[in-house]
């Protein structure tokens, strides 16, 4: 008996173990977390990977700033933050959850521990899954979806009829903000490769540019907010040639040096470098969206748990169209 319980109490998940490449995500059996008071225990049936994800498992220093440790533990740390799954227990502060199909974006910065068969998540971080939505979509919509949302609504202030130009569109943030965009009536110019063009603009882009045969900047001199994507410093200023005085930059990756931050107070430009974070209202928003069928995610190769590797080496490319998903 005592042996049967045990098994029970087991699971498996990805342990990182020390930073390179894919060897160094090792599927192995540990125990299964219990919820604290504020959080609940998540059966996984899905899990959402990132950029952010392969660079955490390459890269000491990200590891450091992302998930806030110093190095990879002994016992090896499990990466990830983006889930979806079903409520199989909760803390005593977390009522009538048990049950309910779930998805979100975990402990973001911090340790969200989403490689494994089991996640504890604290219950306001996560939003109840639309019966409609696979467990798939809903693990898309989670990081890269509440990076769109917080750019463009919180930090952006997007309202209607704003000229949005969105770089890297087809992308898994991108895909999501021209949707978001659509959704608040704004005018969006999409940026991708030519093979996207398609995919873009069906995605609502008003317009569509080809970085591939043109600059953005020549064509675009008036846009009221730019989310710049790309991780690169004249990349920024490019962008800021593109937008509007007192118009809104916002950035995901790159940062603002003290000559660009020059030339946006020129242009009286609000500029801002995001970090998106865990919240459970905007969660919920997305998950909304997502039940009225206004906001879908594009999933382009769902993997199996035993494949996550596969995953991480799939979005290190850079060319992943929407989302990449593994099933759990």
């Amino acid at each position: 008996m005592l042996c049967y319980i045990s098994k029970l109490r087991v699971m498996k998940a990805y342990l990182l173990k020390n930073n390179g490449g894919v060897e160094n995500l090792v599927l192995s059996n540990i125990d299964r977390p219990v919820p604290l008071d504020h959080e609940v225990l998540v059966k996984v049936k899905a899990i959402g990977i990132n950029p952010v994800d392969a660079a955490v498992r390459q890269n000491k220093q990200a590891l450091e700033k992302i998930m806030q440790i110093q190095s990879p533990q002994p016992e090896g740390v499990i990466l990830g933050w983006d889930i979806s799954g079903t409520v199989v227990s909760s803390g005593k502060n977390v009522p009538g959850m048990d049950g309910k199909d779930v998805f979100g974006m975990v402990n973001f910065p911090g340790q969200g521990k989403a490689y494994a068969e089991y996640v504890t998540a604290p219950a306001d971080q996560l939003a109840v899954k639309p019966a409609a939505v696979s467990f798939e979509e809903a693990a898309g919509a989670t990081l890269a979806a509440l990076t769109a949302w917080q750019a463009l609504v919180t930090f952006g202030t997007i309202h209607e009829g704003h000229k949005v130009l969105i770089h890297a569109a087809s992308g898994g943030v991108g895909h999501y903000a021209v949707q978001i965009a659509k959704f608040f009536g704004a005018y969006v110019i999409g940026i991708a490769s030519t093979h996207n063009k398609s995919f873009v603009l069906n995605l609502g882009a008003d317009e569509f540019i080809d970085y591939t045969k043109e600059k953005f900047e020549d064509r675009v001199k008036d846009a009221d907010m730019i989310l710049d994507s790309v991780n690169h410093r004249d990349h920024l200023l490019r962008s800021i040639l593109a937008i509007k005085k007192g118009g809104r930059l916002i950035s995901i990756k790159s940062y603002f040096d003290d000559e660009l931050k020059a030339l946006a107070k020129d242009k009286e430009l609000y500029t801002e470098r995001i970090l998106v974070s865990s919240d459970g209202y905007d969660m919920e928003q997305i998950a909304l969206l997502m039940e009225k069928g206004l906001l879908k995610s594009h999933i382009s190769k769902v993997y199996a748990f035993k494949d996550l590797p596969k995953a991480h080496e799939q979005i290190e490319t850079g060319k992943t169209r929407g989302k990449i998903v593994v099933k759990v």
